[in-house]
Order: C-alpha cells, then structure tokens, then sequence
C-alpha cells in the first residue's frame, strides 16, 4: 500500500464511528486482514501500523490543504490512542470520587505532544477535552450496554451518532459543545436499558479542561440528571422539574430548586415516562424547550436552562400523538433523535451468544469478580427450565432479576403470567387447528403446569402421571 493511501485511511479510522461497519472496512484495509471483525483486535493492529507511519510525517505546519488534514488526524489518532489506558484509568477514578473533579496529572504530557506535533496551546487544549469525551463515550456505550448481536451494533452506533453527530469533524469544528437543542426520544419497551441508554449520552457531554486548576471544568458524574416523571402526582411534578418559592403553596415552608436549575450547560436532563405527562405540563415542557428559560412555581424570575433533554417512554409515541394525550408540538420538540432500544428477544434471535454474554456480565455485576462456577449454574438452570424461544417479556431487567433469583434458590421458571399466557395460547391455537399429537399434547401441558407451581411433584399430583414421566414431558424439546 502507497503511504498517501495509507495516512487517507488511518485519517479515516480516526473519524469513523467506532461501531460502524464502515470503520471495520477500512480497519481491515488498513491492517490488510478482511477476516477479523472484532474492534479491539483491529484497533491494536491499526495502532501499531500509525506508530510506524508517524516519525515520517513530523509536523502538521509542513503540509497545506487537504493532505494537512488527513496529516492532522492521524496525529489525533495517535495521541488519543497513546494515552488511552491514563484516559481509562480517569474514567474509574472519576467514578469512584464522585462529583469533585479530578486533578489530570498526565494532562501535560497530552497537551504537549499536541503542541509538537504543530497544534496551538488552544487546539490542543480543546482536543484534550475531546479525547476524554471520546473516551467516555466509548466506555458508557461499550461496557454498560454490552452486545454482540446486529441490533445492538445498530444501537452503539445510534448513541455514537446522537454525542458526537454522524461526522465527528463537522461536530468538532461546529457543534462541540452547542448541542444543547440537540434532543433526544428513546423508545423500547420496559425493561429494555433505556435509563441506560440516557446515562450513557449524559455522561459523555463535552466538558472543557482549565489548565490553571489541573482539572476538567465539571466532573462528568454529575452531568446527568433524571427523574421519573410517572412517580409524581400532578400537583407536585413543576414543582419538581422547576422548583418552587417558598410558600408559593401549602406545604412549600422552604424554597426548593427543580431539575432544570440544577444542570450545567454541558448537563443533560432525564426525563423518563414523558409518555405519562398530562397536556398541561407538556406546554410548560415545550416552553422550556423553545425558549430556554423557566420559571420556579410561585415566582415571576426568569431561569436559563443550558444542557440537553432526554426523554423516554415505553408507550407507542404514535398511538398517545392519535389518541391526542401527547401534543404534536411537544413532540417536534422532541425529536431531533429518536432511538429505539432493542428488546431481549430480538437480541437474542439474532445472536444466540448474546445470552451468555449477558449472564457473564450480570454475573460480574452482582459478585463483583467473574465466576465462571455460578455462570454454569446460571446458565444451566435457564436452559434446563425455560424454553428455547422464551421471550423475556421484562427484557433486561427480568434478566438481572432471573440470575438474582437463581443465586438465591436455584431455581427461574419465567415471568409465569406471560409464559403461560403464550403457551396456553398454542395449545388451545393447535387443538382447534387439529395438529396435535397425543405425545406432544401431553408434553405442552405438563409444561404448562410446570411454569405455574415450579415442581415435577405438583405437576405428577395433578396430571396423575409418575414423576419421571412429567419431568420427560417438560425436558421434551
């Protein structure tokens, strides 16, 4: 491969969304292996490939035109992926400080390395930030929301797109920190990780590094605010959103500042249930949205709102727009992204592993270490009590309850209330349709009162059937 070829390539990695196919394309061109797929095995290989390209290139002030900007990303490429591991390590500790920024004691090093590769103390400041965005962006949407399955590559690269747009150079040259109009709609039933989703998106707003404390202007754990707008009572959820003055009603003996007076300007705002939200209180949203001011209940003073709005709802947005409950207006306020999060079912139809992987990273969630013994036991007790096509009407969330409950008594049955509603269902579906078997019959039924009373013993007393026999019928693929 020609070194111009190359350095256009290695400039494109740099750009690319890291979850698109089009970034594994020219990962592959670059590296010349069109067999691997994985990210991380890719990434390692492209790293070392610019290492060697870039004592060739020296300085960005020796090139002009489009060349100077293919040069000047690969500078960036290599910066960012030099410090990487130090970018990681800040991440953790961050996490675990909480909402008092950091010092960035390899900040310097950074920023130094930029200057010498011919940006200006400003640029390289600027990039700094960028990187750590970047980075965390990657970590949220990457570690929280793991999947190997096509729809989640799909979604990683939604949420990708929705922080830093669908061409990171237009949003660092434009956009970078003027996203504050930029909403988004998450859609997907219960269950599915849409808090998740918004965490991620929250967390990876651009926040600009002061070179005179050391420190990133913000720590990004307080960026992100939610409230769930369905746990309120009508009278108390503007009080809630925009606060109040004291005695503006009975009950307010003391002042009380809502969720939009407490983000910053690289903040974004949680509002989960918007689906739930009566017309009144969607006005005052959308007044909020149009104008970017509010104003506590009780009081005539003007507030400024500056971060994003991020909303969600487990409803369909269209049915509430047809039955009139959820405003059009509201709604185009609303929409400048709308991402739908995959259920469990489709996850898994489109990628078997999906559930291992799932069950390992639960399994690690709740004991804090992996433990291969307890994700066979896990594992093992799934497949042994539910059946292959099991919906997982609770997504998500029935999952991490599922390993709980295993870990206590060893024993997940499903969410009995939709299982049996299904399988109640075929049987009755298959008799009219006159395509059952004696065997098969019997086999769906001692199912069927499996799932409700959970032993063979229950199911052997009721069908009159020896036990050995009920527990063949209910292992019966």
């Amino acid at each position: 491969m020609k070194n111009k070829e190359l350095i256009k390539l290695i400039a494109q990695a740099s750009y690319l969304n890291p979850f698109s196919e089009d970034r594994i394309k020219v990962d592959q061109k670059i590296t010349g292996d069109d067999k691997t797929k994985s990210h991380a095995v890719l990434i390692k290989k492209v790293v070392e490939i610019t290492k060697q390209t870039i004592p060739k290139l020296k300085n960005i002030n020796h090139y002009s035109g489009e060349e100077r900007q293919d040069v000047i990303y690969i500078f960036l490429f290599d910066v960012y992926h030099k410090y990487r591991e130090e970018f990681d390590d800040l991440i953790f500790k961050q996490i675990a400080a909480g909402d008092d920024s950091l010092k960035v004691l390899f900040a310097h090093s950074v920023i130094l390395d930029l200057i010498n590769y011919g940006f200006s103390e400003a640029e390289a400041i600027r990039y700094f930030s960028i990187f750590y965005q970047m980075r965390r962006a990657f970590y949220f949407i990457f570690n929280t929301l793991s999947g190997v399955s096509e729809c989640m590559r799909k979604f990683h690269c939604s949420l990708w797109n929705n922080i830093f747009t669908h061409d990171i150079r237009w949003y660092e040259k434009i956009l970078c920190a003027k996203l504050e109009d930029f909403s988004t709609l998450l859609l997907g039933e219960t269950g599915t990780g849409k808090g998740t989703a918004a965490a991620a998106i929250g967390r990876s707003g651009f926040i600009l590094f002061d070179t005179k404390t050391g420190k990133f202007e913000e720590s990004f754990t307080k960026t992100f605010i939610e409230i769930n707008l369905s746990q309120f009572p009508e009278t108390l959820i503007e009080s809630e959103l925009f606060g109040h003055k004291r005695g503006s009603f009975t009950g307010a003996v003391e002042s009380h500042d809502g969720i939009f007076s407490l983000s910053s300007s690289c903040g974004s705002i949680f509002l989960d249930e918007i689906g739930d939200v009566s017309i009144p209180v969607q006005i005052k949203l959308l007044r909020v949205l149009q104008d970017r001011t509010f104003s506590p209940v009780g009081s005539h003073k003007k507030l400024r709102f500056d971060g994003r709005v991020i909303a969600a709802t487990n409803k369909s947005i269209d049915k509430l727009r047809q039955e009139g409950v959820f405003r059009d207006d509201f709604f185009y306020r609303l929409c400048s992204d709308i991402i739908t999060v995959p259920s469990l079912r489709q996850r898994i139809s489109e990628n078997s592993s999906e559930l291992a992987l799932l069950l390992k990273n639960t399994v690690r969630k709740i004991t804090g270490t992996d433990f291969p013994e307890i994700y066979e036991i896990v594992y093992n007790t799934i497949s042994k009590n539910l059946e292959k096509n099991y919906p997982w009407p609770g997504n998500v969330r029935e999952l991490e309850q599922c390993v709980r409950r295993i870990l206590l008594t060893k024993s997940y049955h499903g969410d009995l209330k939709h299982v049996s509603k299904d399988l109640s269902s075929k049987i009755i579906n298959t008799v009219d349709n006159g395509n059952y078997d004696a065997q098969t019959l019997i086999a769906d039924y001692c199912k069927l009162l499996y799932q409700r009373h959970g032993t063979y013993q229950d199911v052997a007393e009721t069908t009159k059937l020896d036990r050995r026999t009920v527990k063949k019928y209910v292992t019966m693929e």
